[in-house]
């Protein structure tokens, strides 16, 4: 959210899009929008939904598309995570199958904005779930979204250990 923040300013009126698996990344996502206000859609094979209880609570702020291109549509960032998050080793090759139109590359970004930001909370997977050409693109902030990361960490060491003092 700092990322976009930085880059973009506010969050009100604007449209973010996850494409992928409906992990905690994605759950992440969805109370984001509770709290900032932005609209979020989400698309996603069947079977990898986000959590139900999360997206129920967003309702007004969330819409689940069927495709990966109508949740990209006009959106001002697109987003993903890995296709197999960690515990989900094992399932990798079937996921890489059922996700394989879920790829965001050049052809689905440019269903975005023009000016779309491109986030991954990293590490990404090159060909599968981010193709070379969006992730090195210009509209691509993943090495400042990684870089965010780091004061976010230093932000929550400090607030519990001036919580535990």
């Amino acid at each position: 959210m700092q990322t976009f923040y930085e880059e973009r300013g506010s969050f009100e009126n604007k449209t973010f899009s996850w494409v992928g698996d409906g992990c905690n990344m994605c759950n992440s996502y969805i109370n984001a929008s509770k709290i900032l206000g932005f609209n979020l859609k989400i698309a996603t094979p069947n079977g990898f939904e986000p959590d139900l209880k999360i997206l129920a609570s967003a309702s007004d702020t969330v819409e689940l598309c069927d495709l990966p291109g109508k949740a990209v549509e006009n959106s001002d960032l697109v987003t993903t995570d890995v296709w197999s998050s960690m515990g989900d080793e094992d399932d990798a090759e079937r996921r890489k199958v059922l996700f394989k139109g879920y790829q965001i590359n050049q052809s689905l970004m440019d269903k975005a904005k023009n000016d779309a930001i491109f986030l991954h909370c990293l590490p990404a997977h090159r060909g599968e779930e981010v193709s070379s050409e969006v992730i090195d693109g210009i509209n691509s902030k993943v090495w400042q979204q990684a870089h965010n990361r780091l004061f976010t960490a230093q932000a929550l060491i400090e607030f519990l250990l001036e919580e535990n003092i």
